[in-house]
């Protein structure tokens, strides 16, 4: 058993507080934006302030995609009663699943607004660096000591002195861990194919692997709100299956070919 007491903060400088979950956020965004640096630029054209415009589009995506995930997913009662409070994201409340849509939407707005390209080039191109975040993020989540799993007497569960000190499965370690080995292989398969195969699949690929391995973990994981005692899924389940469905069709589609 590990015993499991990180001070979520790093360091604090007066009012002010540098946290683990915010480095971890910075660092997984910090990362896919160096990597799909070289493809924006030698491929499509991409100057170096696009880059970084789509990397701004892509955060206030996430963010504000993760925060209205929560409040409608999981408190739509309470948040539509206080509307005011959706806008306290220094409270906590972020849904990984509103966080990829955000992300898909944000892209399309950046499109739109700031530079023309293939919309599905682009979100293959962003797909497996955005898992990574996500799994950055959940690492975030395990110096937090939140989303916490279910108690657990093996060898490596985790003790979470700041919440609760019941051994537990460390369940943002197991999520964490899944998304960085498919992103991983994700990443390998775009560098060798991304040319060859039909625009979309490796976007699908991400979804199919990444929510296939959100719906596995939630069965280690305690129920996030009230709501979802004696259901059989939990909402994180619920809100990956249409995901997975997606990714599957993204995947297997042909398009009809113009004769």
């Amino acid at each position: 058993m590990i015993t499991w007491n990180v001070d979520p903060e790093i360091f604090r400088i007066g009012p002010v507080a540098v946290r683990y979950y915010s480095l971890m956020f910075i660092l997984g965004f910090f990362i896919g934006e160096r990597y799909c640096r070289r493809y924006l630029i030698k491929e499509k054209g991409f100057t170096t302030d696009q880059v970084s415009s789509l990397l701004n589009y892509m955060i206030a995506g996430c963010i504000i995609g993760a925060r209205l995930g929560h409040c409608l997913f999981y408190e739509p009662g309470y948040y539509l009663s206080n509307p005011l409070e959706i806008l306290y994201v220094w409270k906590g409340g972020l849904a990984s699943h509103g966080g990829f849509l955000g992300v898909i939407i944000s892209i399309y707005i950046f499109k739109k607004r700031v530079k023309d390209v293939p919309l599905l080039w682009l979100l293959d191109l962003v797909a497996a660096p955005s898992l990574m975040t996500g799994g950055f993020i959940r690492l975030g989540n395990l110096f937090n000591s939140e989303i916490l799993g279910h108690p657990s007497n093996l060898p490596w569960a985790f003790k979470f002195v700041r919440a609760d000190n019941i051994a537990r499965h460390p369940a943002q370690l197991y999520e964490a861990l899944g998304f960085f080995a498919i992103s991983g292989v994700i990443y390998f398969l775009y560098s060798k194919f991304h040319k060859k195969w039909q625009a979309g699949r490796f976007l699908g690929l991400i979804f199919i692997g990444g929510f296939t391995w959100r719906f596995i973990v939630e069965f280690f994981k305690e129920n996030q709100v009230a709501f979802e005692q004696g259901m059989i899924l939990n909402m994180g389940q619920l809100l990956s299956i249409p995901l997975i469905i997606a990714g599957i069709i993204l995947v297997f589609y042909k398009p009809v070919e113009k004769k």
